[in-house]
């Protein structure tokens, strides 16, 4: 296993130069100036040696192997550069608004685990009955409501009952746990909501899958409880593609929250992603996808390691 791991880990350093190599010349080849968007966005008369001086300040004006080069011994250094927007450091501005999004991600998971592990297990122990119908109802629902306007009929909800509406900004969880979660728990419900769905359907699937399996004939022919077979023999190997369902989406609502950060006023990574590839601010978009993979990579290796404390036979084999 720590071989495994190790050799896990060695795989990281290329991916990520393969994705920032690829990120950095697919967005030279974007169109558009993001120095005459800053400069004459609102119709302001600048004149050409203007543009010319802030190209030069901002290293817009280097050769292309020359930006490619400070890129990458930047990037060596976990220094992302300076936003071209606003010239502030790239870590900086995600540093304030990645923990946010963190959070929501990990209320939706959190949500999304808690009702699709149950509601899914006991949609196919009792398949075809009412139970069964009401679950997969509960599923396909949340799979054909967008999360952006469960949200808003969230809030609409919560403005006819409480007068409640999203706050100006967000509170720190370490400053104010019970207000930061009054504020988060709405659009970590609406997301995981779907969230939930998508998982709940695995689940359902994998677990009749399983149960169809002959080990489990013979745990049956033996004699053991019904419950004892489902837990111990039936769960364990059902929740293998179910895991992986939860790290993908998990990695996903890290800068797909972009519309969900919009309807609650959620100044986080998505709604950041949106504003700089808006600006042209290829910098900071660099630093968002480098993010991304990132979060990416650590998720796809944690579940690895969770499907081998779940099935011995894969740890034996890493």
């Amino acid at each position: 296993m720590l071989s495994y791991i190790a050799h896990r880990l060695g795989m990281i350093v290329p991916t990520l130069i393969g994705v920032a190599v690829l990120c950095f010349f697919m967005l030279r080849i974007m169109p558009g100036d993001i120095v005459e968007l800053k400069l004459r966005g609102d119709g302001v008369a600048v004149t050409e040696e203007v543009i010319q001086q802030e190209r030069a300040r901002l290293g817009l004006d280097k050769p292309l192997a020359s930006q490619f080069v400070d890129w990458m011994t930047g990037l060596a250094t976990l220094d992302l550069g300076r936003s071209l927007w606003t010239d502030k450091p790239v870590v900086e501005e995600i540093g304030t608004r990645v923990w946010v999004s963190l959070q929501v991600a990990f209320m939706a998971t959190i949500i999304a685990v808690l009702i699709a592990i149950p509601l899914g297990t006991l949609s196919a122990l009792y398949k075809d009955t009412w139970i069964d119908y009401v679950v997969r109802v509960v599923a396909i629902a949340g799979l054909a409501v967008p999360s952006f306007w469960l949200g808003m009929l969230v809030i609409m909800g919560l403005l006819l009952l409480f007068r409640w509406l999203p706050p100006i900004e967000t509170v720190s969880f370490f400053h104010d746990p019970i207000r930061n979660l009054s504020i988060l728990i709405w659009p970590a419900l609406a997301v995981g909501y779907r969230y939930a769905a998508v998982a709940t359907r695995m689940m359902r699937s994998s677990l009749l899958e399983v149960l169809k399996e002959d080990y489990i004939r013979t745990a049956r022919a033996k004699g053991l409880y019904e419950r004892l077979i489902v837990v111990r023999h039936g769960l364990r190997n059902a929740l293998l593609p179910v895991i992986t369902v939860i790290g993908v989406e998990f990695a996903f609502l890290i800068g797909g929250l972009v519309v969900t950060e919009q309807v609650f006023n959620i100044n986080g990574i998505g709604k950041l992603f949106v504003q700089a590839v808006g600006r042209g601010d290829f910098t900071m978009v660099q630093g968002l996808v480098m993010l991304v993979a990132v979060i990416f990579i650590l998720v796809n290796l944690a579940v690895d390691l969770l499907y081998g404390v779940l099935d011995p036979r894969i740890r034996s084999k890493a």
